[in-house]
């Protein structure tokens, strides 16, 4: 067995490991910010020193969790094909096709999980229309302000509502919502 060979794997497994580690703490605590140095509120217009590669076409081979993935599992797939006997140029190529595995892999990974980032923002707006269900009474001819529970863009959102109405709306009605007040309160009408 060489020893230079070997030493070269095992550097790279414990190089590519150490960096996989250490992205892995700072996800954990919170400090992981896709790895490239941005800030949540910046765009995401690329950090020409992160070494990551932006945007949404592509798998993103050259982000440094795929070349650490890489450096590691060629040396640990080299380290093991030495380990069983088999000469050097032959362990070399069996690392580098595990490292090339594991680039592709986690690449792919992590494509898949930039497609389940969302905004989260909802347009409060799309809710005028829609028919909600009254969630606290809403007292008559604008007397005072109730909430409302209506399902917008998917998901069930919770508002403030009044009504001009001439009778009180009472929990578990449906009324429709007509205006929009504020941000969070809306003027509703009942159904019936």
């Amino acid at each position: 067995m060489d020893l230079s060979i070997l030493s070269v794997f095992l550097g790279c497994a414990a190089l590519g490991g150490l960096v996989l580690l250490v992205q892995t703490i700072m996800l954990l605590f919170g400090h992981d910010d896709g790895g490239d140095g941005l800030a949540d509120s910046a765009p995401s217009i690329g950090n020409s020193d992160s070494g990551e590669v932006h945007g949404d076409e592509g798998l993103g081979l050259l982000s440094v969790r795929s070349v650490a993935s890489f450096f590691c599992f060629f040396g640990l797939g080299g380290w093991a094909a030495l380990a069983q006997g088999i000469g050097t140029l032959p362990a070399l190529g069996i690392g580098f096709l595990s490292g090339a595995v594991m680039l592709v892999a986690v690449a792919w990974l992590f494509s898949l999980q930039r497609k389940l980032h969302a905004a989260g923002n909802m347009d409060t707006a799309n809710a005028v229309g829609l028919v909600a269900r009254v969630y606290i009474r809403i007292p008559a001819s604008n007397q005072g302000k109730g909430k409302v529970q209506v399902l917008v863009q998917g998901r069930t959102a919770e508002f403030q509502a009044y009504t001009r109405a001439e009778r009180d709306l009472e929990s578990g009605t449906e009324a429709r919502i007509i205006r929009q007040v504020t941000q969070d309160t809306f003027e509703v009408e009942p159904l019936s």
